[in-house]
């Protein structure tokens, strides 16, 4: 059961934060049919990659989900898109909706193409959650700290915030799988250092940084954590490098 999860969770990730640009959001939000209609092909182009069912009957569910998750979708641009508590419905929805096809149709990777390779569950659950504690990541912090950047004048490179987030989180998930949680705290103490003298001026800055920093941290923490807690439950990778 829990390879099948793995598996839908990957393609989900995948689908929303991988092969999601600006552009097809934003198109999204409007409801544009052809935007629709071009996520809902990747959805279920990723979950068919990612379960590679043998037949049309594997593919029937995936078609379900699929509609399940344009939905989703639509449902949220009625509330405010733009909102983290709008985000973490709709990515709660869209969990709950991977769960419920997990639950009614348990062994839907074991019947797949994929089945029989021991070993992928777990890679599948190490990029899943990669790309949660990163990609996702960004945009979820994004989101909280948007309403307190409007109060000064950010400074700096152009998406320079975001790419130094997306390093820190990666590490952090990095640090973690290996078995070295210590380390995190030797990454925050650089980074304080780092950002000491550009922010010890500008309160309004400083904690804009602080706020965003926390947040960042706190989300790839608990993203390496949830991986542990799905690599505990399927066969190991074989080389060593995945569990402490």
């Amino acid at each position: 059961m829990i390879e099948t999860f793995i598996a839908l969770l990957l393609a989900h990730v995948c689908a929303d934060f991988l092969l999601q640009p600006d552009d097809l959001a934003q198109a999204k939000q409007r409801r544009a049919p052809l935007a629709l209609l071009l996520h809902g092909v990747i959805v279920l182009a990723t979950a068919t990659a990612t379960l590679a069912p043998k037949d049309a009957a594997g593919v029937i569910p995936l078609l379900a989900l699929t509609g399940v998750h344009l939905l989703i979708d639509i449902a949220k641009t009625w509330a405010n898109p733009t909102s983290l508590r709008a985000f973490l419905l709709d990515q709660v929805a869209h969990l709950a909706s991977l769960i419920a096809l997990t639950i009614l149709i348990p062994d839907l990777a074991a019947t797949g193409a994929w089945g029989g390779i021991t070993p992928l569950p777990a890679l599948m659950a190490l990029l899943a959650g990669a790309v949660i504690a990163t990609q996702a990541g960004g945009y979820a912090i994004g989101l909280l700290v948007r309403p307190y950047g409007r109060s000064f004048r950010a400074e700096g490179l152009p998406k320079g915030g975001q790419l130094i987030g997306l390093l820190e989180r990666g590490l952090i998930y990095f640090f973690i799988l290996v078995g070295q949680p210590s380390a995190v705290g030797f990454l925050i103490a650089a980074k304080s250092v780092l950002r000491f003298d550009a922010s010890k001026r500008k309160q309004k800055a400083a904690e804009y940084v602080i706020i965003g920093t926390l947040a960042s941290f706190g989300w790839a923490v608990i993203c390496a954590y949830a991986t542990l807690a799905l690599l505990e439950q399927v066969p190991p990778l074989g080389i060593g490098a995945a569990r402490p």
